[in-house]
């Protein structure tokens, strides 16, 4: 079957629920943290770069494990574990290069990893709440061409990825309490 709902445990809407929460808590610590440091691009700026992917290839192994998930939903799933560890990886490198370089990395990840939140988004759209994760992996690809362009920039800053990334977990946010409304309806 290529849809969540006719493989998923009765349980993946309540874990699915809790990883949007703990995404949402995740994203805005990780916004506050990065926007008090985007000025320079130091060891704790690379840093958080750094984790920021490497979190979504946590959040999506344990999407993967905890929710059952089959065809078209599990290969979204994959293919964004394999983009986000790509893109920590050269996120680190970038780092080494100067803000243009980051942008233009993280510009290339939000761009397929929007589309990825799409497809996964419109598959579990049964669920309820998806709508959020649709309308927020269309502006991260949105968001991810206005890094890229951003980079050729004079003064190019990493704040936006804050306003990004604070952005992506309230939309996680709103659709673990969609799911929740869903469930009880």
């Amino acid at each position: 079957m290529d849809t969540l709902v006719g493989t998923a445990p009765v349980n993946v809407p309540v874990t699915l629920r809790r990883l949007y929460f703990l995404r949402f808590a995740f994203a805005a610590v990780w916004a506050a943290l990065l926007f008090t440091t985007a000025d320079t691009l130091g060891t704790l700026t690379a840093t958080l770069l750094v984790v920021y992917p490497l979190f979504d290839v946590a959040c999506a192994i344990v999407d993967i494990r905890s929710a059952g998930t089959s065809g078209r939903s599990a290969r979204a799933l994959y293919l964004n574990i394999a983009l986000s560890a790509l893109t920590g990886v050269g996120l680190a490198f970038a780092a080494t290069s100067g803000i243009p370089a980051v942008l233009r990395v993280w510009g290339a990840w939000a761009v397929t990893a929007g589309i990825v939140q799409l497809v996964v988004g419109a598959v579990r759209r049964q669920l309820g709440g998806q709508w959020a994760m649709i309308a927020s992996g269309a502006i991260s690809t949105l968001a991810g061409a206005s890094f890229f362009a951003q980079a050729g920039a004079t003064g190019a800053s990493l704040r936006n990825l804050a306003g990004y990334a604070l952005l992506g977990g309230v939309f996680f946010l709103v659709s673990a309490l969609r799911m929740g409304r869903t469930a009880r309806a």
